[in-house]
């Protein structure tokens, strides 16, 4: 069974990857010193300094540039992009100077109970994507992401998300998070304004 969450509204346009990268860029990097960059085999965090050796097995389209923290997404995928970027948004000061925050990710095939705790530390990182994922106007579905386990059930976890995301509107949401989804909203809006009095290109955002 699995609990159906409407994001993408239909008399609105999405904003694709490369939108929301130049939205988190022009959010974060002078600031931060953090970018946000698609083309990965596989997502991954590099903090600043990080040496390419310890991230090897990872292809990408564009080398990273050590010189800048950088959050890599999986290929042109803009859902991708929202989870990596919910992801930092969470982690503190001290898990940024790390490698992948320095976590160690439980790849797919764990069983019932490495789900459960997978799932445990996945809820308020897809809350966040979900939030930005309103803002942007792109679908959302909440991941178990394991595909050893085809027939389970991710009802309670869709359940645990949702109540996450309604926590963080009425106490307040990571102060980066926050920057982040008003910054996609204003880009929104003004990538819409143009779109309908302009028979031209698509604004830049």
């Amino acid at each position: 069974m699995r609990l159906d969450i409407q994001t993408k509204r239909a008399d609105s346009h999405p904003l694709n990857a490369a939108q929301i990268e130049k939205v988190f860029n022009h959010t974060f990097f002078a600031t931060l010193g953090t970018i946000l960059q698609g083309g990965a085999s596989e997502p991954i965090y590099i903090p600043k300094g990080q040496n390419p050796k310890d991230y090897q097995d990872i292809q990408f389209e564009q080398a990273p540039n050590t010189e800048n923290n950088s959050i890599f997404y999986r290929a042109d995928y803009a859902s991708s992009a929202l989870h990596e970027v919910a992801h930092w948004c969470i982690a503190g000061e001290k898990r940024r100077r790390q490698l992948d925050y320095g976590y160690w990710y439980s790849p797919d095939g764990r069983d019932l109970e490495q789900q459960k705790v997978f799932e445990k530390v996945e809820v308020k990182p897809q809350a966040l994507e979900y939030a930005f994922s309103l803002a942007a106007n792109i679908e959302f579905r909440v991941s178990a992401d394991n595909l050893s386990l085809p027939n389970y059930n991710s009802f309670e976890f869709s359940k645990a998300v949702i109540s996450q995301y309604k926590r963080y509107q009425q106490l307040g949401f990571p102060p980066r998070a926050q920057a982040f989804i008003t910054a996609l909203k204003s880009s929104k809006q003004d990538l819409s304004y143009n779109q309908n009095n302009s028979t031209g290109n698509l604004c830049s955002v």
